[in-house]
């Protein structure tokens, strides 16, 4: 029995759906269900008749598909799998600013644990921050963790005081303008796309700022044929596969560590002992959903 044959038996035992985020290696991708952004995975799993999910990402990601499945098994097959911008807000220094700013609303991108996203007023994703900080009626926006997001989505709302919390994503904080000048000299027609986690600076010069599901719409609509991607390298496997035949030029330097730590055989041991699994608070599940549904809600409010 060859490796896949063996994930299949097992996934058919334990009634499993495999979930992989865009940035895990491309063998990872390979032999999961869904590929695709964070949230949009745990909603997909949410949907699904699936007793267990196998999440091959990172610590905050498995903890929002247990806050969406909370009957369900959550498995992060790799415990190390963390995400140093999450770690950068913790419930008790977010508490603290919450104190100081008792009139502000706690806006929490994503990219954070549970236990942040229960002291939150409502949830973004990078691909509706910009949305959700405009329908905030509060004119303090306190905007946690990513201070690169927080100042793009700042943009687009001047008349709003933005606090931005001193965190990053160290991959897209790591791009420079000198790496993108770089790849445009050797690629001179190619698109340049970037993640809104990335710098000012970099953003100013891109001709596409998305998130990695926007990134996959705007190549396929774009009459362009090379595209610099602006993003965790592995991006480029999935864009590939989506848009076959046009040609994606990664940043050499933008890996992610902590999203390569997944592998098969770390699935496979996943799937056979079900373990690691997230494990939540009837409590904080419930106050870490309620700020997820109001993003979702605002979203319908169009």
């Amino acid at each position: 029995m060859n490796v896949a044959e063996r994930i299949q038996e097992l996934k058919a035992q334990r009634n499993a759906v495999i979930l992989a985020h865009n940035y895990q290696p491309p063998e990872v991708q390979d032999i999961a269900d869904f590929v695709g952004d964070s949230l949009g995975l745990s909603q997909q799993a949410a949907s699904t008749d699936a007793d267990v999910i196998i999440f091959c990402g990172v610590d905050f990601m498995a903890e929002s598909a247990k806050v969406l499945s909370p009957t369900k098994k959550v498995i992060l097959p790799e415990p190390d799998a963390m995400c140093p911008m999450s770690a950068m807000c913790t419930d008790l220094e977010l508490a603290m600013v919450k104190e100081k700013y008792p009139e502000a609303a706690i806006v929490a991108y994503v990219n954070t644990s549970a236990a942040v996203k229960a002291l939150s007023d409502v949830c973004c994703t990078s691909s509706n921050a910009v949305k959700v900080v405009g329908k905030m009626p509060q004119e303090q926006i306190i905007f946690v963790p990513d201070r690169n997001l927080g100042a793009y989505v700042q943009r687009f709302h001047p008349n709003k005081q933005i606090l931005l919390w001193p965190g990053f994503c160290p991959t897209h904080d790591n791009i420079t303008v000198d790496d993108i000048n770089t790849l445009k000299r050797q690629h001179p027609q190619a698109k340049v796309m970037v993640h809104p986690e990335c710098t000012a600076e970099v953003i100013d010069i891109a001709d596409h700022v998305s998130s990695t599901e926007g990134m996959i719409k705007y190549v396929r609509s774009s009459e362009a044929q090379e595209f610099i991607v602006g993003t965790e390298l592995d991006m480029t496997y999935r864009l590939s596969k989506e848009a076959p035949g046009k040609k994606f030029i990664p940043v050499p330097e933008a890996i992610c560590p902590n999203m390569k730590r997944t592998t098969i055989s770390s699935v496979i041991k996943a799937l056979e002992s079900l373990s690691p699994e997230i494990t939540l608070s009837p409590e904080m599940i419930e106050a870490a959903r309620r700020p997820l549904e109001r993003m979702i809600e605002i979203g319908r409010g169009d």
